[in-house]
């Protein structure tokens, strides 16, 4: 196929190629305390003046308040360890899960450091985003046989015109450095992203969720944003949808089996017809390969974990603070209404490609122990 017309095969469609945007600050295109205005569940009140969640049977008690409860309150310790307490998923009723979650909602959420840091060391040992979240020149040598992440018999031998598409060794200082003039001090990496380098973070995902959330401007206030997209087929179209992202930047899983190679490369090929500036980056197959297995252990067990589940995962290694946007996994809202799957579309994903609902579990004990926040209200 010529350079002339630019087909996407489904496989790659259906991984929602990734957008890396930068329309306010840097973002990647693939807030603070929810009110009680944003509560949606039902308040039944006691005798003596209490509130209490209209599904409970009357194990949760609320004393009446004005505006959201303070993340250390003693209710608030309760309702987060009533989350933590589930071990795993199939231990409580999605209502009650949901009930437990809507609860929390009553609660100014928090980073716990301790706990972040604690999370981000681990993934640092096991997976190192900031070293090894793309192919570079450094982490994929010229003449690398680089395996695949699913079709692990076959083998890409790195030439000379895809190493040159790998990012390289560039010069970069800090903030901080510059802010005191010591602009001598120079240091050196092949990763154009390292770690903890955005103060906040927002990851965006296509979940029905997202629909009519009006969290816009939140995502936008975000120093670094990672987006999912389905992109266009044909080169112009395809061109045009970028440009709405001014400088973004393009992640593709171009190594992740043999048919996604050719059309992840035509993309750089794209870009430069038209002289773009925007990036384009492909995941290292062992970054990959580390981040299934790490959330393996964790008990997400699925044919493949999610596109967003393991930018996530990168994002907690590259951003002080992650929030998450448009991430949920049940045919129902929190309150109990049917969304659809994503917000663009009802399509199902294959019966037991992915493990959504076990991801999504797994963010709500993150939220809960102050490492990420998972936003699925209206946001102010």
């Amino acid at each position: 196929m010529g350079r002339d017309t630019f087909h996407y095969p489904r496989l790659l469609q259906a991984l929602s190629n990734l957008v890396l945007d930068t329309c306010r600050g840097l973002q990647f295109s693939w807030q603070n305390g929810e009110e009680l205005a944003n509560w949606t569940g039902t308040f039944n009140f006691t005798d003596d003046g209490a509130v209490k969640s209209g599904s409970d049977t009357g194990t949760r008690y609320f004393e009446f308040y004005e505006g959201p409860l303070e993340y250390n309150s003693t209710k608030c310790l309760e309702l987060r360890q009533d989350i933590i307490e589930v071990k795993v998923l199939s231990m409580v009723k999605q209502t009650e899960l949901f009930d437990r979650w809507k609860s929390l909602q009553m609660c100014k959420w928090e980073m716990n450091v301790t706990e972040a840091n604690l999370f981000k060391s681990t993934l640092s040992r096991c997976c190192n985003a900031p070293a090894f979240l793309f192919t570079t020149q450094k982490n994929t040598p010229l003449g690398t046989k680089l395996k695949y992440e699913v079709d692990t018999s076959g083998i890409f031998h790195i030439n000379q015109e895809i190493f040159k598409m790998f990012p390289k060794m560039i010069a970069w200082r800090t903030k901080h450095l510059r802010e005191c003039a010591r602009a001598a001090v120079v240091f050196s990496q092949d990763m154009p992203y390292h770690r903890s380098q955005f103060k906040r973070c927002a990851v965006v995902g296509n979940g029905g969720i997202l629909k009519n959330s009006r969290c816009g401007r939140e995502i936008d206030s975000a120093d670094f944003v990672f987006r999912f997209h389905k992109l266009e087929k044909w080169r112009k179209p395809f061109y045009d949808v970028l440009q709405v992202y001014e400088n973004a930047s393009v992640l593709l899983p171009a190594f992740y089996n043999t048919r996604n190679t050719d059309v992840s490369i035509r993309v750089k090929y794209v870009l430069d017809d038209f002289e773009s500036q925007q990036a384009v980056y492909y995941f290292h197959p062992q970054y990959l390969i580390n981040v299934s297995r790490y959330w393996l252990g964790q008990g997400v067990r699925a044919k493949r974990i999610s596109t967003g589940l393991i930018l996530v995962t990168a994002a907690l290694e590259l951003c002080e603070e992650v929030h998450l946007f448009g991430f949920w996994a049940f045919p129902m809202n929190p309150s109990g209404i049917f969304i659809t799957h994503h917000y663009y579309d009802n399509v199902k994903p294959r019966p037991g490609f992915h493990a959504m609902p076990s991801e999504i579990f797994n963010f709500l004990h993150m939220h809960s122990k102050g490492i990420l926040r998972v936003h699925t209200g209206t946001c102010s």
